[in-house]
């Protein structure tokens, strides 16, 4: 027992870096291996850190209950840009921020007011910060406009995650001399022509960027030629150019709720890259020849030429689909049927389904939410996806089989193993619902989890369990360091289909390039492409907050207009303080407070996770079908409150 003491008093005493996480009120946390619990980091003790901040901490010496923390020094700032509402207090302009994890005022000098007035919505950043015991100092770098107007908001929500919907002049003035020289005669040239070729686009009915078409030619013996050609970007976004700097800065274009903030200036992405119908494009092309079981017999890549003769929204290609007298009927059928043998073999070798529900918001002019829809998701989705799925596929089997004697450099998609712990605890979880689960070598198989979601379909369990498998997954993330990808089943996979949206893809046109010229990318250069990947995947988790942000927002504005209404609901979340209900249709979720629950005492039991009354013996347990009263919404804090309807 001394000998562990004395371990534990050893391993205590160490300085150790990592990413701080601060709650709402203030307190700080840092995950460090090997411990049960992330040591606590008092807000006195957070020496300015910030949610994200990459941090060195010194451990307190051991007592009897929690380790302890003190933040000694800040490495780097996840970010020193918030929006938020400038207020005027003693005297003094101050920002309030709308980020719930930032702790503090900033103290803004008047001559950092940038024309600003009190009221507004505004975009601050520190400038200065030292003392932890006083305010940080700030300059508005942008006024946004009214709180509550939409532009404002949206606004708001992008630029904090650091997506800014204007481009620096340089890039703007690159992108429009590209435009003006168009596509020249000698860009033809070495080029693959497929331009007499049947192609086609299928994309989103809202859609002006089209990353990628499909062309279709039979070539007899039940045998057909297909190929998933992308725009090729990397021929005009040139390496170390403005618009290579901005687009590997950006990482990604930004989906919010009523406009896309692109990667690239529109006059490249929207049009010169985008395969639009009609006009002569260059692409990158996979191409395959697969016979009638999906089997690839031949696979060929490189530079090409097309004209797409169609594009299809996804809802017009679901109905060419399914009916004969549709243009392009017989073709997208045979597409389908091929798609549906390549999902067939991926989740036979193990892949896992997680499809959830998403919305879609119908607005006014003004940008209010009228109505709440779900997205389907059709044939026509899933055979674009898998086209894709298999292009990316081959494309990394290829080129990292091709490079493997010469320890070549690569970018990978990658997505690891679960980590058996969160497996365990899912374990637990789908126990608790009454599911017979087994854990082999810690990890419950992929084909359990598949009959599970399958067997739940439509059931009002589905959203809950698919959040909790999701949760329990590792991150996909973009690396040099393959180690295949789990949730598809995948020993090789990249990201080569969306250029206009996404760097790491002009990254692998550009390492594609360089295979089939037979340059080889030395491990001299490993260094730079492993930071454009750590960068890519930052940049990716920063967009998905947007996105899910300006969801939010637009879901409690929607609820705004609807206080005192009744709507079905299912329980999605259970805590002490109360029950996290997402209402079926909209998928908002609110809280149900334990203290509007007048009919009894209700205790939460965190190891059957259920809420139960004291008297009557009533249980709410995750799944559960309710219904619900919106009681208040709070725009600012973006909350939902409702109340049980019993």
């Amino acid at each position: 027992m001394k000998k562990e003491y004395k371990k534990e008093e050893k391993r205590v005493s160490k300085v150790i870096q990592g990413i701080i996480s601060v709650s709402a009120k203030g307190t700080g946390y840092l995950r460090v291996p090997d411990y049960k619990e992330d040591p606590e980091i008092n807000f006195k003790d957070l020496n300015t850190a910030l949610h994200g901040d990459v941090v060195e901490i010194i451990l307190n010496p051991k007592g009897h209950g929690r380790i302890t923390a003190k933040v000694s020094k800040i490495i780097s700032r996840a970010k020193i840009g918030f929006s938020g509402v400038l207020e005027k207090k003693d005297n003094k302009y101050l920002l309030k921020p709308d980020d719930t994890k930032m702790y503090t005022y900033i103290l803004i000098s008047e001559k950092m007011l940038n024309g600003a007035k009190i009221g507004q919505k505004v975009y601050v950043e520190i400038t200065l910060w030292k003392d932890s015991t006083k305010m940080p100092e700030g300059k508005i770098v942008k006024v946004l406009g009214q709180p509550g107007e939409n532009n404002a908001e949206m606004y708001a929500i992008a630029i904090e995650k650091g997506f800014n919907s204007d481009f620096p002049q340089k890039v703007e003035e690159e992108a429009r001399k590209i435009k003006n020289l168009g596509i020249s005669n000698e860009d033809y040239k070495d080029r693959r022509d497929f331009r007499k070729t049947l192609t086609f686009t299928i994309d989103p009915e809202d859609a002006k960027d089209f990353d990628d078409a499909i062309s279709f030619k039979e070539i007899g013996n039940n045998e057909y030629e297909i190929g998933i050609h992308i725009a090729d970007v990397s021929h005009y976004v040139k390496i170390e150019s403005e618009l290579d700097r901005e687009a590997r800065k950006r990482g990604t274009s930004v989906y919010l709720v009523d406009r896309t903030i692109p990667m690239l200036p529109e006059i490249l992405s929207n049009d010169l890259c985008s395969l639009m119908p009609n006009k002569d494009r260059l692409t990158m092309s996979a191409v395959f020849v697969l016979n009638k079981n999906a089997d690839v017999l031949k696979e060929w890549y490189g530079h090409t030429i097309i004209h797409s003769q169609k594009r299809f929204s996804y809802e017009d290609a679901e109905k060419s689909i399914k009916k004969t007298e549709l243009p392009f009927h017989k073709e997208l059928s045979i597409l389908n049927n091929l798609a549906k043998k390549l999902t067939k073999e991926r989740f036979t070798n193990g892949a896992i389904s997680l499809e959830q529900e998403e919305v879609k918001f119908i607005l006014d002019k003004n940008g209010t939410p009228i109505k709440v829809i779900k997205k389907e998701r059709g044939d026509s989705n899933k055979l674009i996806e898998e086209f894709m799925l298999l292009a990316n596929k081959k494309i990394a089997e290829t080129i990292s089989k091709g490079t493997k004697k010469e320890g070549g450099v690569f970018v990978y998609r990658i997505h690891d193993n679960p980590n058996k712990e969160k497996m365990t605890d899912l374990a637990f979880f789908l126990r608790s619902l009454g599911h017979k689960i087994s854990l082999v070598d810690g990890i419950i198989p992929t084909k359990e989890i598949n009959n599970l979601l399958k067997k739940l379909e439509g059931k009002s369990e589905e959203s809950t369990v698919n959040r909790a498998v999701i949760r329990s997954m590792a991150k996909a993330i973009y690396s040099t360091k393959n180690v295949g990808h789990y949730g598809l089943a995948f020993e090789y996979y990249a990201h080569f289909t969306s250029p206009i949206r996404r760097y790491p893809d002009i990254v692998v046109h550009r390492l594609l390039t360089d295979y089939l010229n037979k340059l080889k990318v030395g491990k001299e250069k490993l260094n730079i492409y492993e930071e454009i990947s750590r960068h890519a995947s930052e940049r990716e988790k920063y967009a998905s907050d947007a996105e899910r942000a300006s969801i939010k927002y637009k879901q409690v504005e929607y609820m705004s207009s609807r206080i005192s209404e009744t709507f079905k609901g299912i329980v999605s979340g259970l805590t002490e303080w109360g029950i996290y209900v997402e209402e079926k249709e909209t998928k908002c979720e609110g809280l149900v407070r334990v203290r509007d629950m007048g009919d009894d005492f209700y205790v939460f039991n965190e190891k059957k996770l259920e809420l139960v009354g004291q008297k009557k013996k009533k249980r709410y347990r995750l799944g559960d079908s309710v219904t619900i009263k919106v009681k208040s919404v709070d725009l600012e804090k973006k909350t939902i409150d409702y109340i049980l309807i019993i």
